[in-house]
């Protein structure tokens, strides 16, 4: 198995010359690399030489108690007294208050060395966003320093038995006593409802506090820290994420505090989302820039057949095979950037139609990304691919989820072709966005022109969701084009140059129609 390398140089080419993010409050060229090659060194020696034995291992359930893989305690403990848990805190709160494109960095290289660590570790920041918009003060001083130092971590608590995707028949009841509001019911799929790396675990619980015939204005958000009334019942039996405890939840009579307003829990709550989903996307990146990293060394030391010379050949001489080694590093490299992208454009907070559009866009994006590539990886390694001990096949055990949790892919493709182009909407300014990426390139421009006319035909129908799937391929090649314009333009800057503009050429010479079948 080969040992995880960090793609330092390509993320911070990514962000300075694709996303270009170079002049953005908070952003210092130097504090990114200093903040990335210190990470990235502690990934590669510390949080990855567990990712094996974390899937191996698994985390363990017994009588209430989850016990974490080993060596995941020890690991967590230096994660946390290094300060990692706290970078997007305010300096008030105990945190470093480092730029989210920064963090976005982080968050892909701790992917791709251990994603289950990562999973566990990953919602404290969004639960940090939550109550720095809609915590009391009190609340603020209280969570955030906990939160920050690594002392607590946190999840969220949205889905029920009967609750999946619809939060709208959400069952699980605060009530309001005469000490505080109580919480009672259960929860499913929570990701480290139970662990043994802190002693605490701050929840972030949707629940419903209004009539139980209110749907979605019904329900609150409310912070409920570990507790003898919260306890885990179970943790799940998975395909991939061994290391990552995805717990049923049993809250009884379990003492909250309300988050914001009584009734806006759905807004609260989706702020943590939107902050977890971008990290989705980018854990789709980390999983395709993983899986092509050991292709690509596997493909060039593995001795296989004959060239047409006669000589001996290695699977990278083959012409299928760099077929595919191209496609994983296509995937990584372009994805990487569309997530940069949409990361800037949320920072700049100028337009919240077009970043509610790109989360979805790259949500899609990132986890398909991640899933194509380790199985193109597996196919590349071809039995040995299908061994475990090269790691490619947890690659894409880990990899699959992402299309599945923070909202179906399906859910996000319907968001797409019905808000995306409600009225009002994203569908100008994600085609000012592309053309702005095909730096003036003609066939750029005709695709853009052919998607708003495309959309513009399914924003007048009466049903389009039959068209959600086709209209994301449509938008997703659209801006994976445009984005390779602006690789191909700025590849210079990178450390490979040639490499790049070959990859360039191969997407932008490929003769692609981006048409939806009833829209010619």
């Amino acid at each position: 198995m080969y040992s995880f390398k960090a793609p330092v140089d390509d993320i911070m080419f990514s962000l300075r010359h694709v996303a270009q993010v170079d002049g953005l409050p908070g952003w210092e060229i130097s504090d990114a690399e200093d903040v990335l090659g210190h990470f990235a060194e502690f990934a590669e020696n510390v949080l990855a030489p567990l990712n094996a034995i974390g899937d191996r291992e698994g985390a363990q359930y017994s009588d209430g108690q989850v016990q974490m893989p080993t060596g995941f305690v020890d690991a967590y403990k230096q994660l946390s007294d290094d300060g990692w848990q706290g970078l997007t805190a305010p300096v008030e709160f105990g945190g470093q208050d480092v730029s989210p494109l920064i963090v976005a960095g982080v968050s892909e290289i701790f992917t791709g060395a251990n994603h289950s660590l990562q999973m566990v570790c990953a919602l404290a920041p969004g639960a940090i966003a939550t109550l720095r918009l809609f915590g009391s003060s009190q609340q603020q001083t209280e969570w955030i320093p906990k939160l920050a130092s690594g002392e607590f971590l946190s999840t969220m608590c949205l889905t029920e038995a009967a609750a999946g995707s619809d939060l709208s028949v959400i069952s699980t009841r605060a009530v309001l006593t005469k000490t505080g509001w109580s919480l009672s019911g259960e929860k499913i799929y929570i990701s480290g409802g139970g662990q043994d790396l802190t002693d605490g675990i701050l929840h972030l619980v949707l629940a419903r506090s209004g009539d139980a015939d209110a749907g979605l204005s019904g329900l609150s958000l409310f912070l409920c820290p570990s507790q003898p009334g919260v306890r885990v019942t179970r943790i799940e039996d998975k395909m991939g994420l061994h290391a990552s405890p995805t717990c049923q939840m049993l809250f009884d009579d379990a003492a909250a505090e309300l988050i914001g307003e009584e009734g806006a829990g759905l807004k609260a709550m989706f702020k943590m989302m939107n902050e977890v989903r971008i990290d989705v996307a980018l854990q789709g990146v980390a999983h395709a820039s993983a899986a092509a990293y050991v292709a690509q060394r596997y493909a060039a030391e593995r001795k296989q057949g004959r060239t047409i010379e006669g000589n001996a050949a290695k699977l990278c001489d083959h012409a299928d095979v760099r077929r595919m080694l191209d496609e994983q590093r296509i995937l990584a490299i372009g994805t990487r950037g569309i997530c940069h992208i949409a990361i800037k454009e949320i920072q700049l907070a100028q337009k919240p139609a077009l970043v509610e559009f790109l989360t979805s866009l790259c949500k899609v994006m990132g986890s398909e990304a991640g899933i194509r590539s380790a199985d193109l990886g597996i196919q590349i390694l071809g039995g040995c691919g299908y061994l475990t001990e090269y790691g490619m096949s947890q690659i894409w055990r880990d990899a699959r989820i992402t299309a599945i949790y923070e909202g179906a892919n399906g859910i996000h493709k319907r968001g797409l072709v019905t808000r995306g182009l409600r009225k009002g909407g994203a569908m100008d300014d994600f085609a000012v966005l592309v053309q702005a990426l095909g730096e003036g390139d003609q066939s750029v421009n005709d695709d853009v022109e052919h998607w708003l006319k495309v959309a513009k035909q399914l924003s007048e129908s009466d049903d389009r969701t039959p068209q959600s799937h086709a209209f994301t391929e449509l938008c997703a090649n659209v801006l994976r084009k445009a984005v390779w314009v602006r690789i191909a333009t700025m590849a210079h800057h990178h450390s490979d140059a040639e490499e790049l503009l070959r990859l360039s050429a191969t997407v932008l010479n490929e003769e692609r129609i981006y048409k939806v079948s009833q829209h010619d």
